[in-house]
């Protein structure tokens, strides 16, 4: 059982700073913004130190004091976090880089790092009296609500768009899930969500319209630093659907400089999207501070088929403060460096992860990374969970080739 308790302290509107009371379950500010968790980050600094996490268990509730649960018995774990920091020689040496790591979140319980979001979102939730969530998914998500509902006995209720893959929709079921297949995007899924939500009185824990995930998600950021010796790399390549643990990582790093752990040094961030759903891409480089919603979005990264990012005006800003950028690939791209990345490091990385590689790649062919930077890429999930859209994209990728062959 985790002793340590959690130095929160109150909630913050992310437009407007204002604050909010954290005893209560709380969605979006009065400005329809994102919350944030605050914590007393003075007190924590005078009384541990960074050593203090040395001997604790290999899981992301070893930050319990950074973390939103006060009291350790509503934790719901299942072992979610810590995840290794693969320093991957061989892809390095096959770029002609140095320095290269892979956060491989694929080993995460459910298999991907929602894992993280929804055990601290459904264990905070249940200390302020919830029992009964819903989730709007492309997959993830919607598995590691499932699974977390369902260790912790309550129900989960999940909004899916029909051509999900196979495995999430099997991985919800069999967790006892209540599951609604739609026609459309995650955003309509969204609003079904919430429909039913207002009826039903259920806790909804969409990304960023709760406080609690991205303070799982933020704990890839103390892992990175701790895991490289409490520094921080000079890139970090993110695939971004919500952004949430873009945000996060960006979160927990300011908070390692506030305790006094790290320098004011920061990674270059970089989100990357697909080029059938970029959003942020092109707000980004069109220099807007929020992003426009995307048309007829499509992409086989499922996790990146997120036409409108409630945190947009978030990822906007910390990609420009960190001195970053935005980019967009392609499909075939993410996919063949889904492969690359596989016979290189042994990793079967979902395709949001061939993503991280594809724009490194696109990076480096535009001299915006030196070869002797510190890189970490983001794999957020396993490929095993997308077998099904993997396999149908190889044959229409078969099919086309053999076309243009013919032609």
């Amino acid at each position: 059982m985790i002793s340590y308790k959690s130095h929160l302290t109150h909630l913050e509107c992310t437009k407007t700073g204002d604050r909010y009371d954290s005893e209560p379950l709380q969605n979006l500010s009065d400005q329809n913004a994102p919350l944030v968790a605050r914590y007393d980050l003075e007190k924590l600094s005078s009384t541990f130190s960074r050593d203090t996490f040395r001997d604790r268990p290999p899981t992301m509730w070893r930050y319990a004091e950074l973390l939103p649960v006060r009291n350790p018995e509503n934790i719901v774990s299942l072992g979610e976090g810590f995840t290794p920091l693969r320093k991957v020689d061989q892809l390095a040496g096959w770029i002609g880089l140095k320095d290269l790591y892979i956060k491989d979140e694929s080993i995460n319980p459910t298999g991907s790092f929602k894992a993280r979001g929804l055990s601290s979102a459904v264990s905070a939730a249940i200390e302020r009296g919830a029992c009964g969530f819903t989730i709007p998914s492309a997959g993830n998500a919607a598995g590691a609500l499932s699974a977390y509902s369902a260790s912790a006995g309550c129900d989960a209720h999940v909004f899916m768009p029909k051509d999900t893959p196979l495995a999430f929709k099997l991985e919800c079921e069999y967790y006892g899930a209540e599951i609604t297949l739609m026609d459309g995007l995650i955003s309509d899924c969204a609003v079904e969500a919430r429909r039913k939500q207002q009826e039903s009185g259920w806790y909804e824990v969409s990304t960023l319209r709760e406080p609690y995930r991205l303070e799982g998600k933020k704990t890839m950021g103390f892992e990175i630093a701790e895991q490289l010796n409490w520094e921080v790399p000079d890139v970090i390549i993110y695939p971004t659907g919500g952004g949430t643990g873009l945000i996060g990582i960006w979160k927990a790093f300011d908070e390692l400089e506030q305790l006094g752990w790290i320098g004011s040094k920061r990674p270059r961030m970089i989100a990357v999207q697909s080029e059938g759903c970029a959003p942020i891409v092109r707000a980004f480089q069109s220099g807007k501070q929020e992003a426009e919603s995307w048309e007829n979005a499509e992409t086989v990264a499922s996790g990146l088929r997120v036409p409108g990012a409630i945190g947009d005006f978030i990822i906007l800003k910390i990609l420009r403060e960190s001195g970053g950028d935005a980019v967009a690939v392609s499909d075939e791209s993410l996919l063949h460096y889904s492969r690359k990345m596989s016979e290189y490091t042994g990793i079967f990385p979902a395709p949001e992860g061939g993503a991280t590689l594809a724009a490194l790649m696109e990076l480096r062919d535009n001299d915006w990374i030196d070869d002797d930077e510190k890189i970490v890429l983001l794999n957020t999930g396993s490929g095993f969970k997308y077998l099904e859209a993997l396999q149908g994209v190889d044959e229409e990728l078969a099919a086309r080739t053999m076309l243009s062959l013919l032609r």
